[in-house]
């Protein structure tokens, strides 16, 4: 399935991965290739996702690859239902060390300009993208203030200090990354990390087949056009490539890391 071979950098950790399916297109999308990756790392990993079909299949996917990931079905605009996740996560393996934010939306969400945007897909992409990420990260902080121990992962964007034409998403994008931050430094003494990924252009059924859908273009054509505005190569990253990103910050390997917001974007902020 990828080039990665099994490893131990995650050995005996417990992972929740909330956004762990996907939506339909081509390829892998991000919380997928997490999930799998952190499998295959030795990490028992529930896979939550408001899809639970979507969920099962990442968590077969992730078992096919010799690791134990289990499904969960939990729509994070619903604040009971990010906790439930935590809850069972901590009840079937007894701790929980890394939490992983994958979830967001932007022009399936209603996205638009500041002169266009509506204030019911505003709201709307605010609960998803940052709303749930603060509510998920409100109820495993007490588990993990009482480990003693813990990795707090989030997806952002480069759009968050890229030029974006879109309002919400820069926005809550932004704003993700100062809670990371705030977490990052309230929650040190607890030997709790706290970081923060920005995707650039990868090549995604969300970023990618979300467009072909909403535009009514050519797949090629949009990843062609996609290709073009990445300096580093001339071609998008994948989901492995954040899922690698998401595995060090996860790891002890990043162990004196916290409050990082770290671009995995092949030079796009550079530029």
């Amino acid at each position: 399935m990828t080039e990665a071979t099994p490893g131990t950098r995650l050995q005996g950790k417990v992972a929740v991965i909330l956004g762990a399916g996907q939506g339909p297109g081509e390829g892998l999308g991000n919380g997928r290739a997490t999930a799998i990756r952190f499998a295959q790392e030795g990490a028992k990993v529930l896979a939550v996702d408001r899809d639970l079909a979507s969920a099962e299949e990442t968590a077969a996917m992730a078992g096919r690859e010799g690791g134990e990931c289990a499904a969960f079905e939990a729509d994070v605009t619903r604040e009971a239902l990010p906790p439930a996740s935590i809850a069972a996560a901590h009840r079937r393996w007894g701790r929980i060390d890394i939490l992983h934010y994958n979830v967001g939306i932007s022009i399936a969400g209603g996205d638009a300009s500041p002169l266009e945007i509506t204030e019911e897909a505003f709201d709307r992409i605010s609960a998803i993208n940052l709303r749930g990420c603060v509510m998920a990260c409100k109820h495993v902080l007490p588990i993990m203030r009482q480990q003693q121990a813990g990795a707090i992962t989030a997806i952002s964007s480069v759009a968050a200090w890229a030029d974006h034409p879109n309002v919400a998403y820069k926005a809550t994008k932004a704003a993700m990354i100062a809670v990371i931050q705030q977490l990052a430094i309230q929650n040190a003494r607890y030997g709790i990390r706290a970081n923060v990924i920005l995707p650039g252009l990868i090549d995604t059924p969300m970023a990618v087949d979300t467009r072909v859908r909403h535009f009514g273009r050519p797949r090629a054509d949009v990843a062609a056009e996609r290709d073009a505005k990445v300096p580093l190569r001339g071609r998008m990253g994948s989901a492995w490539d954040v899922a690698n990103a998401a595995l060090f910050l996860a790891s002890d390997e990043a162990s004196f890391i916290t409050g990082v917001a770290l671009p995995v974007d092949g030079g796009a902020l550079v530029r």
